[in-house]
């Protein structure tokens, strides 16, 4: 899909949700049916599925959804809408599915009807650390604790001795260090902040997780976009961004310390090891929702997370259970190299296996028709 295209569809699905959304930020599912695919029905025997939720895989879902619709004669239709948004709409029962980049929390997931919902991760996302360092000859090296004293405003030049400890075979600039961060709610800013709190307890006690965070020091930029340019205009510059946004801005990276003491790059198969590597954690159909961060690979990228699709058996009548199933096996399977296509990092096979084999035994259960 090219970059027009990709930005058509986004201005179209923005104006479908202006009109749709509540003044809570919920759907209006009957406004969505009329102007999104007509009337619906929820016995329907083509069995449309109407979504809401995380602006970064739109593009994606919007391509895997179109081209199933093809392949299946099943029409799903997404709003991009952000991913609190897209919780408050599944709490609402306004919509069949939601997504987000943040799990939701137990207290969300007790309001929803049935009380039970699927976090289905889709693909995998990572934030990569940016910066507008002088001097440098290769990839700045950053750990936990010093990532949390810079983004506290405790560590404050770049040739501090902590820096130097991490880079003693590069020469740092005595310039200060000038942070940049989210200005609006993400869920990079809440990965970001999730692999500070895990790793560093002043963080935890002190700015915590969240998709918006108090930030102690620094400058604010709006999405990825607003904050590559501060960094970009900006000597002395760091911040965080999305990590394939990164990739596609060729910004420079920062390569990040992990769990077994391994500086990582966050690339494609960095990522993904760090799936793999927490694959025998998950048992239970909650545990999809796991954290990823600092996870314990050798390989693995340290800030690395799931994109979910967000499911509630309770509110699915037993036909359209079977063709969310359905879409779910495509996507996981047929659906890679869509996803590669995009920019997206898909699952590795062990873990969508592992993901479907979960989720299955959920959907196939019973259920009452609505």
């Amino acid at each position: 899909m090219s970059n027009r295209r990709i930005a058509h569809a986004l201005v179209v699905a923005v104006l479908i949700a202006s009109a749709a959304c509540t003044g809570d930020g919920t759907i209006d599912r009957t406004s969505v049916d009329v102007q999104a695919t007509g009337a619906r029905s929820r016995t329907d025997t083509t069995v449309d599925l109407l979504g809401a939720g995380a602006t970064f895989p739109y593009p994606l879902y919007s391509r895997w959804f179109n081209q199933f619709s093809q392949d299946s004669g099943v029409r799903i239709n997404y709003l991009s809408i952000g991913s609190g948004d897209g919780i408050s709409s599944l709490i609402a029962d306004s919509v069949d599915f939601g997504a987000t980049d943040v799990p939701m929390s137990d207290a969300e997931v007790a309001r929803v009807p049935g009380a039970r919902v699927l976090h289905v991760p889709m693909v995998l996302g990572a934030v990569a650390i940016t910066y507008n360092v002088t001097g440098l000859t290769r990839p700045l090296r950053l750990s936990a604790d010093v990532l949390a004293a810079i983004f506290m405003g405790e560590l404050r030049t770049w040739d501090d001795e902590q820096l130097v400890a991490l880079n003693p075979d590069q020469s740092l600039p005595p310039d200060s260090i000038r942070v940049v961060h989210r200005a609006d709610p993400s869920g990079t800013s809440f990965i970001f902040s999730d692999y500070l709190s895990t790793i560093n307890e002043p963080w935890q006690r002190g700015p915590g997780r969240g998709r918006a965070i108090a930030w102690p020091i620094g400058t604010a930029g709006r999405g990825n976009e607003g904050v590559a340019a501060q960094v970009k205009q900006t000597q002395g510059a760091i911040g965080y961004v999305e990590g394939s946004y990164a990739r596609h801005n060729r910004l420079p990276v920062a390569r990040v310390q992990n769990a077994a003491g391994a500086f990582i790059a966050p690339s494609a198969f960095e990522i993904a090891a760090a799936a793999v590597s927490v694959l025998d954690d998950i048992d239970e159909p909650v545990e999809l929702r796991a954290s990823i961060v600092n996870a314990p690979g050798r390989q693995a990228y340290p800030i690395a997370s799931f994109s979910w699709l967000l499911v509630v058996p309770a509110t699915l009548s037993d036909l359209q259970a079977q063709q969310m199933l359905r879409f779910l096996d495509w996507a996981l399977t047929d659906g890679e190299r869509t996803a590669r296509e995009l920019g997206y990092e898909p699952l590795p096979t062990i873990v969508a296996e592992g993901v479907l084999a979960s989720v299955r035994a959920q959907l196939r259960a019973p259920r009452t028709n609505r």
